[in-house]
């Protein structure tokens, strides 16, 4: 569901809030490690690899 989708005007506000606070926060970590974040596809695997080393397609055929 997209932000304007929301049935009420503080629905709409809530989910412009949450979308300002989770760009400053990407902002802030790219900052700290020196280069963008992956995007899309990238960093789905980027985040699965992190947590076990295993990427998703390996977790599938275990």
């Amino acid at each position: 569901m997209t932000i304007e989708n929301a049935p009420t005007e503080t629905g709409k506000q809530g989910g412009r809030g949450l979308h300002k606070a989770a760009r400053a926060e990407e902002r802030k970590i790219e900052d700290e490690k020196g280069s963008e974040l992956a995007k899309g596809a990238d960093r789905f695997e980027e985040r699965s690899k992190s947590s076990d080393g295993k990427s998703a397609g390996e977790k599938q055929r275990s």
